[in-house]
């Protein structure tokens, strides 16, 4: 798995950045209007290679992928380019793929001209709106299966006033002097294809763009007595969207990686890149203005400016719903796309040939080991805990593959241990006691005293016990540091009184890892101390507490629960810092495992309905929204991908696994909805199949968004380690 970008791509991006910076300033953008085009920044551009990135070097251009067009037309949208650049650089690829027209394609390179790129076919709308069309001395169009060179003598551009200031201009093709390109129409239409992307990648550079400016503002900007970023309704609704832009971003990286893999996905990779940053982008700067308020409004702010360009660069191709509607039709109808030739792509997302082997010995094991019996026992939560499916795996070593050696682990690396979870999951045994479980061991391992290690680590490894976790209590859910249940000091140990709430699987578990109060007259975060607990000891009670979603937690009650001091995990009163330790054991995952089987199990009850005497998966509105929930499971896919990458690689890491859980869970939940509705009424039924797990996901998605700290916690965490604003929890 790769993130990175290469030594030479890395200058690349800078190099556009500075110039970019110093040439296509606010103020450089505000003084090309109304033409919306900056002649001497086009120069510029080309003279840095950005109008040849993608013309072959033996046409004169530099002969780069796409990939590396698009982390330029980053930097574009980033800073408003004004021009038609993503329009240009295909119609000069184009060009010069066509040869014959050197005399042209040299002043384009040059940036003398502009060659643009006309969307439409003209055979069926010879009269269109062309962008770069007021500025363009030639417009490549097709023309039924026809590529025309399009002449635009000098009078037949008319600049006319627009939203947002761009070059847009309403050209009558069909009546201008054209010449036939040597093109077959797929390049053409493969070209269609690469805009799309060169587009989504602008769109993400910009909109990442506005929420910095945003949050800048925010940052400064005081009402009553403090800075407007510390009310989580300017912080939140930016924590939300900075995942949705960086998701756009990568959305254009796997459309690139999957042309290049030659996946079956690559053509609706496209459409839903294209799609999900024209959304995007529009949400990101309109949220973005309205944290500037009244000043937002202004043209003295360039906040606008952003809000204006944001709109009119994808809306040339139309309305971005048919780009949804395009990618249902690419993964459920059986519509072809024409891929363009994307060169290489460094950007990778696969796990490695370790992390293959350890998801082939899983499945060998499940295979071999793992009855029809036990596998009817299987459930999402702890309630699919089954022991003797526990005890196996632990006797073959693939109860926690992840540990270190001298804990019983197969040390893997960071990317195998992800494919044993997804493994898992592949099979239905998903396993939150064996998750929690290994958490602990870990905390042991590295807080435990040596009668811990030498007393209950075994048991955890052989397979033979199972842990809980005690933070949350009646008075405090995701405010774990305001935890009330008190350890006290009692001879050579601690008298543990009190009460947890959700402490799910005590009821299955011999120990709980519990949180408790040692100390009253500190700040509530300091005064805590870990301890782990055995469930069995008298004066612990487990009560059930039944969910709606067939799932069973537990309220525990520690009345004169009395545990040794060796039992004790880290310093007294120093629980903040063997907590931290956990909850970064805990956070960096998200929900894609669960939304792809929901996902699956919805395409399966579409074929399965039918409505108006045809299958529901035929009906485009259908397909739309499966693609939605395809988009949506790429994207959490994509940011978890990324926060596992920075943990493996020990990169920066702006709440990256806070964005990945947030993100999937909000998705997660709106989707299963979503499909409920889609699938209605069938889906109220809880016969087998399908609809059924349609009724399951909906319930289980409902506390997605509370598990593991609440959307809430992580949008405040993701607006103060990404966005930089002011802390937002008193």
């Amino acid at each position: 798995m790769n993130f990175d970008l290469t030594e030479d791509q890395e200058m690349m991006r800078d190099m556009f950045a500075r110039f970019l910076d110093e040439n296509s300033s606010m103020a450089r953008v505000r003084a090309a209007a109304p033409s919306g085009f900056d002649a001497e920044l086009w120069r510029g551009l080309a003279q840095q290679g950005a109008i040849s990135i993608r013309v072959p070097e033996e046409a004169g251009g530099l002969g780069m992928g796409m990939f590396e067009a698009t982390l330029l037309m980053d930097e574009a949208g980033r800073t408003l380019v004004s021009g038609p650049m993503a329009e240009a650089l295909v119609a000069v690829r184009l060009l010069a793929q066509a040869g014959g027209h050197d005399a042209l394609l040299d002043r384009a390179l040059a940036g003398e001209a502009v060659v643009t790129l006309a969307l439409q076919d003209i055979a069926i709308t010879p009269l269109q709106w062309v962008a770069g069309g007021s500025v363009a001395q030639a417009v490549i169009a097709r023309s039924g299966d026809k590529i025309l060179l399009v002449s635009v003598p000098e009078g037949a551009q008319k600049l006319e006033k627009n939203l947002a200031d761009t070059p847009m201009a309403e050209l009558n093709l069909g009546a201008l002097e054209a010449t036939e390109l040597g093109l077959d129409r797929a390049i053409f239409d493969a070209g269609v294809e690469e805009w799309k992307l060169l587009i989504a990648a602008g769109l993400a550079g910009l909109a990442k763009q506005s929420l910095k400016l945003a949050a800048a503002y925010a940052g400064e900007r005081k009402q009553f007595g403090q800075y407007i970023g510390q009310f989580q309704g300017i912080s939140h609704p930016l924590a939300d969207l900075v995942c949705e832009a960086d998701g756009g971003k990568f959305l254009v990286w796997k459309a690139i990686r999957d042309i290049c893999d030659g996946s079956s996905e690559a053509g609706s990779a496209i459409s839903i890149a294209a799609w999900w940053n024209a959304i995007t982008s529009a949400r990101c700067v309109a949220q973005a203005l309205h944290t500037f308020g009244g000043y937002g409004l202004t043209t003295e702010y360039d906040i606008h400016l952003f809000n204006l360009r944001a709109k009119a660069w994808p809306l040339m191709l139309g309305d971005p719903t048919l780009l949804l509607e395009e990618a249902g039709r690419r993964l459920y109808a059986g519509e072809s796309a024409s891929l363009p030739d994307a060169g290489e792509c460094t950007i990778e997302f696969t796990l490695g040939d370790d992390a293959d082997e350890m998801t082939r010995e899983i499945d060998a094991f499940f295979a071999a080991n793992v009855t029809d019996e036990e596998r009817a026992q299987f459930h999402y939560s702890w309630e699919g805990f089954v022991p003797s499916v526990h005890k196996k795996l632990a006797d073959a070593g693939l109860l926690f593959p992840g540990l270190p050696g001298d804990l019983r682990g197969k040390k893997l690396s960071h990317y195998a241990q992800m494919a044993a979870m997804d493994a898992y999951e592949h099979h239905g045994y998903n396993n939150p006691a064996a998750n929690v479980t290994q958490m602990v061991a870990l905390i042991i391992h590295r807080f435990g005293s040596d009668e811990l290690k030498a007393d209950v680590l075994p048991k955890l490894m052989n397979g033979e016990a199972i842990c809980s976790l005690g933070y949350s209590e009646p008075g405090s859910g995701s405010d774990v540091f305001a935890a009330q249940c008190k350890a006290t000091p009692d001879g050579n140990g601690w008298r543990i009184d009190g009460t947890k709430m959700f402490t799910s699987g005590a009821n299955l578990s011999s120990y709980v890892l519990m949180l408790c109060r040692t100390n009253t007259e500190v700040a509530k975060h300091a005064g805590l101390t870990m301890f782990i607990v055995p469930l069995k000891t008298e004066g612990v009670t487990v009560q059930p507490v039944y969910t709606f979603q067939d799932e069973r937690t537990n309220i525990t009650f520690y009345d004169n629960v009395r545990v040794p001091d060796s039992w004790r995990l880290g310093e007294v009163d120093g629980g903040l810092k063997t907590m931290s330790a956990s909850l970064e054991l805990e956070h960096g995952g998200g929900f894609g495992k669960y939304m792809r089987k929901m996902l699956e199990a919805g395409e399966a009850a579409c074929r399965e309905i039918t409505r108006n005497g045809k299958a529901l998966i035929d009906e485009p509105q259908a397909q739309a929204r499966l693609a939605r929930t395809a988009a949506h499971l790429w994207l959490s896919e994509l940011i978890t991908f990324r926060a596992q990458w920075a943990i493996a690689e020990k990169k920066p890491n702006l709440a990256y696994g806070p964005m990945a859980k947030m993100f999937s869970s909000e998705k997660f939940l709106t989707d299963a909805r979503d499909l409920l509705d889609l699938t209605a009424p069938h889906s109220l039924s809880l016969r087998p199949g399908p609809t059924a797990a349609l009724n399951l996901f909906y319930r289980h998605a409902q506390g997605a968004t509370i598990y593991g700290g609440t959307s809430e916690v992580h949008r405040s965490m993701i607006a103060e380690r990404n966005l930089g604003l002011p802390r937002t929890r008193a």
